[in-house]
């Protein structure tokens, strides 16, 4: 209800600058690490080669970011701080961006909610010094300063204490500062950057990465594994593909080495961290066919494209984009990371080997016997002798012709059982234990397979390969199911109509709202056809592009293939694990079970020698 009564007119009124920039402040800089990130992304726009961040209370009373930048003149420093006033954009094309910052609205929002001061040089120009504090400007003066800038904001949101109190712990503030830097860090290999923490006083360096040399992925290839872990590195597939002026490249792990959450998951777009709901999507359904729902894969993908294909104005913070043609994008994201994981065939992540390794624990060592517990040397001279063995008649002179090496008896070869089978990748079977793993040899080490899990992915690839080459069979209904939509509701799900038939679930047009379906895919039994529409439009609404009428489908033939394997319990011939071995060496994806857990561990014998102390 409006409370206003015609004699009570609100008055339309200007506000003044003070209050815009806090506006501002709100919608651009939300946390500390918000700043940083605004800041430092200006360092980079200015052609630093090294960034250095130093902070203080996570942030909330300290943040001072240093460049070796192309820095400011004494004139441009007001300007700098003026709302609208950037050197990345001309205004004319406001599509044609190639720089991390083009509204000028971070540095007047940081001045209009905290302390800031800014020291700059450029080349051939004296240094200079401008302060803003609560959105009041003071003049220019001189400074001491060599080259760059050097950006100090102080007691961000004192202008604004209610903003202070939606602020989480230092610790927490530290973390989001962190992740921001790091993120950069992976878009601008070729950048050094540092992150200190000098709350109390002290000067503790948390994250540092020196600028990479070398290609695209060489250099990409060392700030990851700086960044990320030389181990998501080491089971990190690399992708480059293109489709109609896009290009895909980067690092995706291997389901195997999959996460609990989504914390590993870095999408670039133009080379600007962004969190995308349709990235997000494309990357998950490229991953459904090898991860269960409640794993997530680990990828540092990287889109590239003409910067008109490509919105980036959508939100002040720049953190999520608009593409004009988002079903390409997507559709480059699934079909390039299934390849490579298709071309990797059944390799499985190194992560497996150790994490079997760190289950085999040795015994707790004894308490610690000390010197004045430990019994006297005569004693134990005493005990030796009496312990040691009776001497045996010929006994003694056995020991100048024997020795204590073991004399292979000559190989008695299984059936079906090849010559050099260990040089194979996955080695030559050896047994089976527990009527459920294969034991094999390599020539370095051993493999253990999980003879279900293994046969289990086999028949589900061969189940998928023969649905790709005949097609999905659909059930005709007898009466036509007719459900009532919006008219958007049924506008949307008609626009994908030839997709869903492709799947056999036919629908069409019914008059009005209604959509009538007439087909459903067979394999899926008798379907809730309204339960179904409907699931599909929420994930048409959230990503633009709806799956589940396929996985559906793939969970099937997932469950058809668990029933149809070998199951755990039986026996298996020699040759029944040699043939199984080399059908997984022939096999995409038989690294992995259709759940993502591994089908087998391969130790190496370095490895095992370990275990037994013998390194």
């Amino acid at each position: 209800m409006n409370s206003h009564t015609p004699n009570m007119r609100p008055i339309i009124r200007q506000l003044d600058e003070a209050a815009i920039n806090r506006i501002a402040a709100g919608e651009v800089v939300e946390r500390p690490a918000s700043a940083v990130k605004e800041i430092v992304e200006n360092a980079v726009d200015a052609g630093a080669r090294r960034v250095t961040v130093e902070i203080a209370d996570g942030g909330k009373t300290l943040i001072r970011v240093t460049d070796d930048g192309c820095g400011m003149t004494p004139d441009e420093l007001p300007l700098a701080l003026s709302r609208h006033a950037t050197s990345k954009i001309d205004g004319t094309d406001l599509l044609n961006i190639h720089s991390f910052g083009f509204r000028g609205e971070a540095l007047p929002s940081l001045g209009a909610v905290g302390r800031l001061t800014i020291q700059s040089r450029a080349r051939g120009h004296e240094a200079a010094e401008l302060s803003v504090e609560g959105g009041v400007m003071r003049g220019v003066k001189p400074c001491a300063l060599n080259a760059g800038t050097v950006v100090t904001l102080r007691d961000l949101f004192y202008a604004t204490p209610a903003r202070l109190k939606f602020l989480r712990t230092d610790r927490s503030e530290t973390q989001a500062i962190g992740d921001v830097i790091k993120r950069l860090a992976m878009a601008e290999p070729s950048v050094g950057f540092t992150l200190r923490d000098v709350s109390g006083g002290g000067d503790r360096v948390t994250f540092r990465v020196d600028p990479e040399t070398g290609d695209l992925f060489d250099a990409l290839r060392g700030r990851l594994s700086r960044v990320m872990g030389a181990e998501f590195v080491e089971n990190a597939l690399a992708i480059d593909a293109e489709r109609e002026g896009f290009r895909l490249t980067g690092y995706a792990a291997l389901p195997t080495y999959s996460r609990g959450t989504a914390v590993a998951q870095h999408l670039f777009v133009n080379g600007r961290p962004v969190r995308d709901k349709m990235l997000i999507g494309a990357l998950r359904g490229a991953y459904q066919d090898f991860l269960s729902r409640d794993r997530h894969p680990a990828v540092a993908l990287f889109v590239d494209c003409d910067p008109h294909k490509v919105d980036v104005n959508v939100h002040p913070a720049k953190s999520e984009v608009r593409f004009r043609d988002p079903g390409v994008v997507r559709g480059l994201i699934v079909s390039g990371l299934r390849h490579a994981l298709a071309e990797a065939g059944h390799r499985a992540s190194s992560t497996v080997a150790s994490d079997t390794l760190g289950a085999m624990r040795a015994e707790p060592a004894q308490p610690r016997v000390y010197q004045m517990d430990r019994p006297s040397m005569g004693a134990l001279r005493s005990a030796y002798q009496a312990q040691a063995p009776i001497p045996q008649p010929g006994f003694a002179d056995l020991g100048n012709t024997y020795s204590g090496r073991v004399v292979e008896e000559p190989e008695v070869e299984a059936p079906g059982q090849a010559r050099g089978g260990e040089s194979l990748p996955l080695g030559a079977a050896r047994g089976q234990v527990h009527e459920n793993y294969i034991i094999a040899q390599t020539e370095t080490g051993i493999v253990i397979v999980d003879q279900h899990a293994a046969h289990e992915r086999l028949v589900y690839e061969k189940l998928k390969r023969q649905m790709a080459e005949n097609g999905v069979a659909a059930q005709a209904l007898l009466i036509p199911e007719v459900i009532d939509l919006s008219p958007d509701d049924a506008a949307l799900l008609l626009s994908v109509a030839d997709d869903l038939a492709r799947m056999g679930f036919a629908v069409e047009a019914f008059g009005g709202g209604a959509v009538a379906v007439r087909e459903t895919p067979a394999i899926l039994g008798e379907v809730n056809a309204k339960k179904l529409i409907e699931d599909i439009l929420d994930e048409l609404s959230d990503l633009g592009e709806s799956q589940l009428v396929q996985e559906k489908i793939e969970a099937i033939l997932s469950r058809v293939a668990c029933h149809g394997s070998i199951r755990s319990g039986r026996r298996m011939r020699a040759e029944e694990m040699n043939a199984l071995l080399r059908e997984m060496e022939a096999t995409p994806h038989s690294g992995q079970c259709n759940h993502g857990r591994p089908t087998y561990v391969e130790l190496k014998l370095s490895d095992i020698e370990r275990l037994f102390g013998r390194t």
